[in-house]
């Protein structure tokens, strides 16, 4: 089957982008089934909702837990762990399964899915990954229900555990709660349980296991030890900024005593690593606070991961290039490596390719929308990150402002790059022109 659909016609990306909108097309067509939803849901609605599952964003048009019935919200979850963990990976699990073998073809393709730049040892990684995301999704589920078992009964308490463990872990941000994770904001179990899960989901596969296999700092690759140092510098940094602007907020965390203020200044610092959760009401936020959360919904997660964005790594090579550049070194150096002149271009070509997705749909929801523009930047670089986070403007779209939101959302999920390889021509001829420089700055 793989064989005869990857051909010159069909690249792997354009394959990946195909099974991708193959399955947000069954996910929407399952979710328009009478016994999914407990009141009616127009094929729009149910669209936005398979496509904010499948690529693992939480933007919700209804309301999840009180819209879908247990089915439907048994197919948001399925979608949400197809879209977390990859469908190359899935695959790779059915094929081993059934004890077939993968052809040449079959690697390249799970190795694009995965994000990674080398067919070597692709099928021990996918059966890692499936490994270790059912393992820490099984503690997130032991743990919370520890917590809300004896709050809610067996079977409420079991139920909500087991679905905030996955989309938690995937960095989904879908809950069965109107008011996400508010009810816990004080409860310092339920903090640290979700976000140490979405940061463990966020930080990428790759770096997780290259920890458990080295154990030395010294050790680690160079993408690990970047993940490491930066995923730790950005979120005290997101953690000092959120706790500072909010801190006499009265909206948000103003009225809470200091532990509590703590706790949910770093949850809303860590939450638009593509998350999704919150515990105190987004729109109530300082605007100078929304505003970072946009840079640090842009910026996204690490590759390889659950999450989105633009990635941080990405971030980190273009911030190096231009440190290089202005202290004018020849060598991109970070711990004692020199960064590739490919991987800076491939980063900016990431970079500008998404903040063109971004600028063309703020403009058209600047149109279509009767919302003030922070509202539509906000959501845009929500849907573009894989957030989740919402201002409250996503229940009040338009029925174009859906259709925008879904398309970015797909975009933020397959990843610019895959989306432009998928779309555009590969060069048969290779010509090589004379060099020349133009003014720049």
């Amino acid at each position: 089957m793989f064989h005869k659909l990857i051909t010159k016609q069909l690249n792997p990306p354009r394959f990946l982008l195909l099974i991708f909108l193959l399955f947000i097309f069954i996910g929407t067509c399952l979710l328009m089934l009478p016994f999914a939803t407990t009141e009616p849901v127009t094929l729009l609605d149910a669209f936005f909702t398979a496509t904010s599952a499948m690529t693992v964003t939480g933007l919700i048009v209804v309301d999840t837990g009180t819209a879908y019935t247990l089915f439907g919200q048994a197919v948001i979850l399925v979608l949400i762990h197809f879209g977390g963990l990859g469908i190359m990976s899935f695959a790779v699990f059915i094929f081993l399964l059934s004890g077939r073998k993968l052809g040449f073809k079959e690697h390249v393709l799970i190795t694009q899915s995965l994000n990674q730049n080398s067919i070597g040892g692709i099928i021990i990684l996918a059966k890692k990954i499936l490994i270790f995301s059912l393992s820490v999704e099984a503690v997130t589920f032991a743990l919370l229900s520890m917590v809300w078992v004896p709050a809610f009964g067996w079977k409420d308490g079991l139920y909500a555990s087991f679905f905030h463990a996955i989309s938690a872990f995937n960095n989904a941000g879908f809950s069965i709660w109107s008011d996400s994770l508010s009810r816990s904001v004080g409860d310092p179990i339920v903090t640290l349980i979700i976000t140490t899960s979405f940061i463990l989901g966020g930080i990428g596969f790759t770096v997780i296991f290259d920890i458990w296999k080295k154990k030395r700092f010294k050790d680690f690759s160079l993408h690990t030890k970047l993940m490491i140092v930066g995923t730790v510098l950005i979120n005290v940094i997101a953690f000092s900024f959120v706790f500072w602007l909010e801190f006499y907020n009265t909206n948000t965390i103003g009225d809470f005593t200091i532990a509590d203020k703590v706790k949910a200044a770093y949850f809303q610092s860590v939450t638009p690593r593509t998350a999704g959760f919150n515990t105190v009401d987004i729109g109530a936020l300082n605007h100078s606070t929304q505003f970072f959360m946009i840079i640090l919904m842009f910026i996204g997660a690490g590759s390889a991961s659950t999450g989105g964005g633009i990635k941080l790594t990405t971030f980190l090579a273009i911030l190096f290039s231009v440190s290089s550049f202005v202290k004018r070194k020849e060598d991109i150096e970070v711990f004692r490596r020199a960064i590739t002149d490919a991987t800076v271009v491939r980063s900016l070509a990431i970079t500008v390719i998404g903040i063109s997705f971004i600028f063309v749909g703020i403009f058209i929801l600047d149109i279509t929308e009767d919302a003030p523009f922070l509202k539509i930047v906000f959501e845009t670089v929500s849907a573009f990150g894989t957030v989740g986070l919402s201002m409250g403007l996503t229940g009040d779209l338009t029925w174009i402002g859906k259709i925008i939101i879904s398309m970015i959302m797909i975009i933020g999920k397959v990843g610019p790059l895959t989306l432009a390889f998928s779309i555009a021509t590969q060069a048969k001829i290779h010509i090589r022109y004379a060099r020349e420089d133009i003014l720049t700055g």
